[in-house]
């Protein structure tokens, strides 16, 4: 049992990024515009919040990783209008426009870096976000072990993005125009509603939430940022994203799969059965994993109807 909690808390930590990564992806898919960026909009954001730490942690305190991910959730937003004016006012390919800023944030990154470190990494910084255990609510059987005990802030963070996007993106006048602007943009120009401004608005807050996703993710994961500091999640949570039917808490259990499943590879060699298979298997196990799930969901996935497709107003 206490294997079995240590590997949970694990995994749900490691499942952070994965899920508010996704769930920004959600944003920007279900208003019509394809965003393969987030591995690079989330290595800009990781950048920003481990390049703020270190040079503010001595005089700020424990407050430096909040205003450190708030930071990366900024340059995250701004770095994602790159790809917005490219697909929706040039009416850009999508799928270049993304795979474009993966490839420019790297050079960003480790051009900043050099600038301001001397080096191609930032410096280790010591306050980055610590494991807490909850007054009260650890004490619950079995589920305060699990959910409460030793656990990131930051868990609670993607958990309330996710219910708060459930509730955007089902229950509200704005959810309904994002929608709209992805099924059917032509009905939504008829009705008055700016498509330009929904996929927009999408794009800037897929941006957002995948820039905060770096943030989490280099101050709970490492002691410093490197180019490898996000080694494929972007990708993880595109694929979490399909696997969770582009619905917020679909996309919620898809993230604690894969997060579970990063979480196995460091276990592995804790049983018997498995202490024989290669370390290198499990270490892939998590890529691999995606792989097949957009093998097997993206075939019966549907996502947006007009999602990849440039909305030109003459032919409505």
């Amino acid at each position: 049992m206490d294997q079995f909690s240590s590997m949970f808390v694990l995994a749900l930590n490691y499942a952070t990024p994965i899920i508010i990564a996704s769930l920004g992806g959600l944003y920007s898919e279900r208003s019509g515009i394809v965003n393969i960026g987030l591995e690079g909009i989330m290595l800009v954001g990781a950048f920003v919040a481990a390049s703020f730490t270190p040079l503010f942690e001595n005089q700020l305190g424990t407050i430096t990783p909040w205003i450190a991910i708030f930071l990366a959730m900024v340059a995250g937003g701004i770095y994602s209008l790159i790809h917005a004016y490219v697909s929706i006012d040039l009416r850009g390919n999508q799928t270049v426009s993304g795979t474009a800023l993966n490839m420019l944030s790297v050079g960003i990154t480790v051009y900043f870096c050099q600038i301001i470190f001397n080096q191609q990494r930032t410096q280790a910084f010591r306050n980055g976000f610590i494991k807490q255990t909850v007054p009260v609510l650890s004490k619950i059987p079995i589920v305060g072990r699990l959910f409460f005990t030793r656990i990131y802030p930051t868990f609670f963070v993607a958990l309330a993005i996710a219910l708060i996007t459930w509730f955007v993106i089902a229950k509200t006048r704005f959810g309904l125009r994002l929608r709209a602007s992805g099924e059917h943009p032509s009905a939504v120009d008829s009705m008055g509603v700016s498509v330009r401004k929904m996929r927009y608005t999408g794009v800037l807050l897929s941006g957002l939430l995948s820039g905060l996703a770096g943030g989490i993710m280099v101050l709970t994961q490492s002691t410093q940022f490197t180019v490898f500091s996000i080694h494929g999640v972007g990708f993880i949570a595109i694929a979490a994203l399909i696997f969770g039917q582009w619905h917020p808490l679909g996309v919620l259990g898809a993230g604690f799969f894969f997060g579970f499943s990063q979480i196995f590879s460091i276990y592995s060699t804790d049983f018997k059965v498995l202490q024989n298979v290669p370390k290198e298997f499990f270490n892939m196990l998590p890529y691999v994993l995606t792989i097949l799930a957009i093998l097997v969901f993206s075939r019966k996935s549907v996502g947006p109807k007009a999602v990849g497709q440039p909305y030109d107003i003459s032919k409505r």
